[in-house]
C-alpha cells in the first residue's frame, strides 16, 4: 500500500481550554490520526480516528450523554479539566515506523508505553486515577451546555493572556519571543 500522508514526527499539543476555542480543524492537523488526553503527571486516554480533531469534539459532546468515558471524565472535573492537555500525532510518524505505521499498531503502541488510566484493553497495567480527579462515574457539575462551557474556555484563556500581561508589565523586560503562556506547541519527538 502507498502512503499517501506525509511522514512527520510532528506532535502538537494544547490546553484542552484552547482546543475548545478552535472554529475548524486546521489544516496541518489533518494528517493527525492520534490523540491523548492528559495532565502534567498522567495519561487518561489514547485513541485514534482518520480524524482525530473531529473525534476529540465526540468525546467532549458524547460526555453530556455518558457515551465517552474521557468525555464524561472531563466534564466531571470541570473546570481543572479545562488544564488538562490534548496531543495530537500522526501514525505516518518516522517513530512508529518498527509497527510499519500501521493506525491500530500504533494506537496499541502508545496504549502499552503510556498505560492510560481509560484504556483498558490492550492495557494490562492501566495507570490508576489520581485520587483528587472524580472518577467519571459522578455527577457532573458544570454546564450541561457545550456552548457555556465554551466560553467558559475563552474567559480561562483570556484570564491567562492577562496575567502573562501584568506579569510581563510588572517585569519592565519582555524577551522578545518568550512567552510564558500555555500555548499550541508544535514538537519533534523521537519517542512516540
Amino acid at each position: 500500500m502507498t502512503n499517501i500522508l506525509p511522514i512527520t514526527d510532528e506532535k502538537i499539543t494544547l490546553p484542552l481550554k484552547q482546543f475548545m476555542l478552535l472554529k475548524s480543524c486546521p489544516p496541518d492537523w489533518r494528517v493527525m490520526d492520534l490523540y491523548l488526553f492528559r495532565d502534567e503527571t498522567v495519561v487518561f486516554y489514547v485513541g485514534q480516528s482518520y480524524s482525530a480533531y473531529e473525534r476529540l469534539w465526540e468525546h467532549l459532546r458524547d460526555g453530556f450523554k455518558g457515551r465517552s468515558i474521557i468525555g464524561r471524565f472531563i466534564l466531571c472535573n470541570w473546570p481543572v479539566s479545562l488544564k488538562f492537555h490534548i496531543e495530537l500525532m500522526s501514525s505516518q510518524a518516522i517513530c512508529f515506523a518498527t509497527v510499519d505505521n500501521d493506525l491500530n499498531a500504533a494506537e496499541r503502541h502508545l496504549i502499552m508505553q503510556l498505560s492510560p488510566c481509560f484504556n483498558d484493553m490492550l492495557n494490562n497495567r492501566p495507570t490508576p486515577l489520581p485520587n483528587h480527579y472524580a472518577p467519571p462515574n459522578t455527577r457532573p457539575l458544570c454546564s450541561r451546555s457545550l456552548n457555556k462551557l465554551i466560553h467558559e474556555a475563552e474567559r480561562a484563556v483570556r484570564a491567562d493572556e492577562r496575567r502573562l500581561w501584568l506579569r510581563n508589565k510588572a517585569e519592565h523586560v519582555q524577551e522578545p519571543g518568550e512567552n510564558d503562556n500555555e500555548k499550541i506547541e508544535t514538537s519533534s519527538t523521537d519517542d512516540c
